[in-house]
């Protein structure tokens, strides 16, 4: 790696500079919403998509200080990259706060939040979302492959999917699916293209986080979770032989799960034994 120089740390400063005072701003401005939320809460709902867009804006600026970083002294910069990551969960979980984190979600269960944000139209919440999923394959893709953090994404790739999938009213959805002429039409293909690419991917991401890294049942149930949800969704779309298939796949790795926790308590017994 090539020296760095005082002149380049100077130019990165200088060059950063402004991107940083634009995150100062944003963070100014969540700050008052978040202060009139304490005395308002008639539009907390839609104040809280706001937050979510300007935190995913703000993902962007950190991202763009890192490449900033890599082209002037040539290295990372881990601490905005990390700032980045931990921005993304704050845009996750202000989404969560409006349509909830439930995975296989009915539409009982989000009734009352799809009422909340009635006025913001599917369209509008089909760029949120693709807005966000692109922000973390930013931020991933910044990392590198071998990042430390590579695992931890499994979770925030699921949480995105959840709360693009959560928002989306699956009833008015379905309608303007199946119905070429409908003027959301176009948006429900793309919409429900997404989601069955991103549920899939978030149900493979968390079985391999259980099989190549934590060996923790409870990645195994969220993975069977994501499936769930997939089903769900196919279901919704008419595709009931695909369904049929995921329902069998979801009970091959619940027999695996417990294949897997069955031989690990015979290996603790025998360790115990010695």
């Amino acid at each position: 790696m090539a020296k760095i120089t005082a002149e380049s740390r100077e130019a990165f400063a200088q060059k950063s500079s402004k991107y940083k005072e634009l995150i100062k701003g944003v963070f100014a401005k969540e700050k008052e919403i978040l202060a009139e939320l304490q005395k308002d809460k008639s539009e907390e709902a839609l104040k809280k998509i706001q937050l979510a867009e300007q935190m995913i804006y703000v993902v962007t600026l950190y991202v763009a200080i890192n490449n900033l970083s890599v082209e002037t002294i040539g290295v990372k910069n881990e601490e905005n990259l990390n700032e980045g990551r931990k921005t993304i969960y704050k845009a996750i979980i202000y989404l969560e706060d409006v349509v909830t984190n439930i995975v296989d979600s009915t539409t009982d269960d989000l009734k009352e939040s799809w009422a909340k944000i009635e006025s913001i139209s599917m369209e509008k919440r089909y760029y949120l979302s693709r807005k966000l999923g692109l922000a973390i394959e930013l931020v991933m893709e910044a990392y590198g492959e071998n990042s430390k953090w590579k695992w931890s994404f499994v979770e925030l790739q699921g949480r995105f999917i959840t709360v693009s999938k959560n928002m989306l009213d699956m009833v008015e959805a379905s309608k303007d699916y199946f119905d070429g002429r409908a003027e959301n039409h176009d948006v429900a293909v793309y919409y429900m293209r997404m989601l069955k690419a991103r549920l899939l991917k978030a149900a493979e991401g968390y079985r391999d986080r259980y099989e190549l890294s934590t060996r923790r049942p409870d990645d195994m149930l969220l993975g069977i979770n994501y499936l769930g949800a997939y089903r769900r969704l196919l279901i919704v779309l008419g595709n009931a032989e695909e369904a049929e298939d995921v329902k069998k796949k979801a009970q091959v790795w619940k027999e695996k799960m417990k294949a897997d926790m069955k031989q690990d308590m015979k290996q603790d017994k025998q360790k115990a034994q010695k």
